[in-house]
């Protein structure tokens, strides 16, 4: 299965390494008898850690309904073989585009690892008609005030996400950095309408490649319609607050290669803080109560971001107190230039002593 993965994705037709599903599902949290959607599944591979992740809290076999959707034949192939060996009841839908049409049902949990910057989308209406740069767009119930831009599909997939999200639904996607602080009008609009809706739960900054199909630096973005505090969700309110964590640093390299990965120890460490964001009593860190860590987390009002013109970038928010003792390439940089002073003054004083020798 592997092997079979890895020669979709050298076509482009990605997967998601493992860590990186850790981490979409486990900020997603299905739960027993959720509906989970994945709108480009690739190999499957968000599906079946969705159903593991269940699995292991009930116990039993998951009372869920996992639902794929892949444009590509040969993959959504890799897909049905992927479940089928692991014994995972999922549906594979036909080979379709997912932006062709809204869904028809809405989800609980959607999962994606998007194609970024996708050209060739278009909606149902515009098929075999092309996509004419001056043509309108015409009306389609997932973007009710204003069409997506033609040029790209990130601000398409987004609200479609969106749209298919159950009112209690949450999302779990990747999506190039460019979406969360280009000052381009449409986008920062589409930043804006999320926030006015109080969708947007978390922004993670993450690592460029550890995610399996570009060099390109990206964010995992979690969406979220209901931010109350609840019983069997989390016990803080987090309505009318975004959490940024700065991941960007967080990965280690594989072994005798140059690709680099999460790992566990930076998966946890994410997974911790979004839980103690919630209020979600977790295994690895029982009681943890939130705090914003400089350089690493910050929670933020949506009055706030809304006067950095609704940037959602984490590198923005999270950053590094002022002062030398949190700027650590900063200080050895002063180090190494009082060093090399010091140094030339050496050589200075040791030429004097010479000197000083030759005439005794």
């Amino acid at each position: 299965m592997s092997e079979l993965s890895a020669e979709q994705a050298r076509g482009s037709h990605y997967f998601t390494p493992g860590d990186m599903a850790r981490l979409m599902v486990e900020a997603a949290a299905p739960q027993d008898g959720h509906s989970v959607l994945d709108p480009v599944c690739g190999s499957g591979g968000l599906l079946v850690e969705s159903h593991r992740y269940v699995h292991e809290r009930v116990g039993l076999s998951p009372a869920m309904s996992l639902r794929g959707k892949e444009q590509h034949a040969p993959t959504a192939q890799v897909a049905r073989m992927n479940l089928a060996v692991r014994g995972v009841e999922a549906h594979i839908f036909p080979p379709a585009d997912s932006l062709a049409k809204p869904e028809a049902d809405r989800y609980d949990v959607i999962l994606a690892n998007l194609p970024f910057n996708q050209q060739d989308w278009a909606s149902e209406s515009e098929k075999g008609e092309g996509i004419g740069q001056n043509r309108p767009i015409p009306f389609d119930p997932r973007w009710p005030e204003e069409p997506p831009p033609r040029g790209s599909g990130n601000a398409a997939w987004i609200m479609h996400i969106a749209h298919a999200l159950a009112p209690a639904g949450r999302a779990a996607f990747l999506m190039a950095d460019s979406v969360a602080k280009s000052p381009q009008p449409a986008t920062r609009r589409l930043r804006e309408r999320l926030l006015r809706a109080d969708l947007v739960e978390c922004v993670i900054a993450l690592p460029p490649r550890v995610f399996g199909h570009t060099d390109a630096t990206a964010c995992l973005w979690v969406l979220n319609k209901d931010k109350r505090a609840r019983p069997g969700w989390g016990a803080v309110d987090r309505r009318g607050q975004v959490l940024f964590i700065n991941a960007r640093r967080s990965f280690e390299r594989v072994s005798k290669s140059s690709a680099r990965r999460l790992g566990d120890a930076h998966t946890a460490r994410i997974l911790n803080t979004l839980a103690a964001w919630r209020g979600t009593e977790v295994e690895r860190a029982p009681g943890m109560s939130y705090v914003d860590q400089p350089g690493w987390s910050r929670g933020c009002l949506i009055e706030e971001i809304t006067q950095r013109r609704h940037e959602l970038m984490p590198t923005t928010y999270a950053t590094e107190s002022p002062g030398p003792e949190h700027d650590t390439l900063r200080r050895i940089d002063q180090l190494k230039h009082e060093l090399v002073k010091k140094l030339s003054r050496g050589h200075e004083l040791e030429s004097q002593l010479l000197d000083a020798l030759e005439e005794i």
